[in-house]
């Protein structure tokens, strides 16, 4: 083989070596960043965001805790009251993932082109979903125990196992915030969502056993609330609040980790779709 045949292969070697993308190892380093800036941008609007994550859970304690409180009475063993304070904790953990992943992702996408800016730095698609997703479980995870802070001013018991729920809505958050993140990227305009909101996250809350027991709905609805990610979280959250927790627990911690980890793909797959292919 002459020399000019060897160096010929070895350049067609090289162009396929640089067409061939090259997947890099994960690093936590760029979503520390992306976490800096979403930190930065916080201490800008967070009076805004504590504001309806305290005065929404007072309204739902106070349109049914004690609305249909006083006609129920008690779920359970357990003042009406305090069962829905340790159902909306649920619903506002659904509310700032989904709605976070949902909205801010698409502007920042589609208008603001924020995620172009970052991904000219060493950030990858994984990082930058990883640290959105993870920033907005981590506010889920705090908001999320406004409700059982209304709910103890209206009289649930404080006890040990309210410290668990952050982590319970950390996890649910990150699960939420991942589906907000996926609905994004598939949607052909902000104006798609009102189908998302009103076909998807409304039964969900509703169907999930946060104001009435799924046991008391046809078998068939309360067969279709296990496959309900936010039926669990409520389950998690009620048993660590009222001392319940138990083995059958794990089954709930381990859906969540399921749909979250199913959830990250889908979420990666397509932002990459939309960011770079």
């Amino acid at each position: 083989m002459s020399t000019g045949e060897t160096i010929a292969e070895a350049a067609g070697a090289a162009r396929g070596e640089e067409s061939a993308p090259r997947v890099r190892a994960f690093e936590w380093a760029p979503v520390r960043g992306v976490w800096r800036r979403e930190l930065a941008l916080y201490r800008r609007y967070w009076p805004s965001t504590s504001f309806a994550s305290v005065v929404e859970p007072t309204i739902y304690l106070l349109a049914f805790g004690y609305g249909f409180g006083s006609i129920i009475g008690t779920v359970y063993g357990y003042e009406y009251r305090e069962f829905v304070a340790t159902g909306v904790v649920a619903t506002a953990v659904l509310f700032i993932g989904a709605f976070g992943g949902m909205f801010n992702t698409f502007i920042r996408r589609s208008f603001q082109r924020t995620y172009d800016a970052m991904l000219a730095a060493p950030v990858d698609v994984r990082e930058l979903v990883t640290a959105e997703a993870s920033w907005l479980a981590a506010k889920a995870g705090v908001y999320g125990c406004a409700p059982l802070l209304v709910g103890i001013a209206f009289g649930l018991d404080p006890s040990w196992g309210m410290l668990l729920v952050p982590f319970i809505g950390f996890l649910t958050g990150l699960l939420f915030s991942l589906f907000g993140i996926w609905v994004s990227a598939i949607v052909p305009s902000i104006n798609t969502f009102d189908y998302i909101i009103t076909g998807v996250m409304t039964p969900l809350f509703l169907v999930a056993g946060t104001f009435f027991p799924v046991d008391q709905l046809p078998a068939w609805a309360s067969t279709a609330a296990w496959f309900n990610p936010l039926y669990h979280c409520v389950e998690l959250v009620r048993d660590s609040v009222f001392g319940k927790l138990g083995v059958h627990d794990l089954t709930h911690v381990g859906v969540l980790i399921a749909y979250t980890a199913f959830l990250w793909g889908l979420a990666v797959w397509k932002m990459r779709a939309r960011l770079i292919d």
